[in-house]
């Protein structure tokens, strides 16, 4: 790279629980800069969550981050060319990846779900990602199957 590495932006921490996991989730969840309203569904699901949650001694952030951390992938895929061929490598994921591909699977599997409103449906993926169950929890499974079936070509690791 011709430039250095742009520095890491802090975050702020988010009003309610004063997590800054909250607020990179409510970035991701936002859309054309609405952050207020990206909140008040973040804050809404959570709500939701509360009041289906059968396991009471489990606080509900704590219930959100175990559902992130169910969808969080170890390995992936990636394509190198080698010869004439490209094949697909297993290579480890590193922490901040983890995350982000992680809160994109849940907010984009629960924009898919069939609720009323966006609340609803994320209240719903994050239930279902804290069964171990849902749209976002088989995607980390299929990432993880397709290391696996390529797990031959590991040596053509860079």
């Amino acid at each position: 790279m011709r430039k250095r590495k742009a520095k890491k932006r802090p975050l702020l921490p988010d009003p309610r629980f004063n997590d800054q996991l909250v607020t990179r989730f409510v970035n991701n969840l936002m859309w054309s800069g609405k952050k207020s309203k990206a909140f008040q569904i973040f804050y809404d699901a959570i709500d939701i969550v509360e009041e289906k949650n059968q396991d009471e001694e489990k606080q509900v952030l704590d219930l959100w981050k175990d559902a992130l951390t169910n969808v969080m992938p170890h390995v992936e895929v990636r394509s190198r060319r080698v010869g004439g061929a490209t094949f697909q490598i297993p290579m480890p994921i590193r922490p901040d990846r983890k995350i982000s591909m992680a809160m994109k699977w849940m907010i984009g599997f629960a924009r898919k779900r069939n609720e009323k409103s966006m609340a609803q449906k994320l209240a719903a993926e994050i239930l279902a990602a804290y069964k171990e169950e849902g749209a976002a929890v088989k995607k980390r499974v299929d990432t993880h199957k397709m290391a696996e079936a390529n797990k031959a070509f590991s040596h053509f690791r860079f």
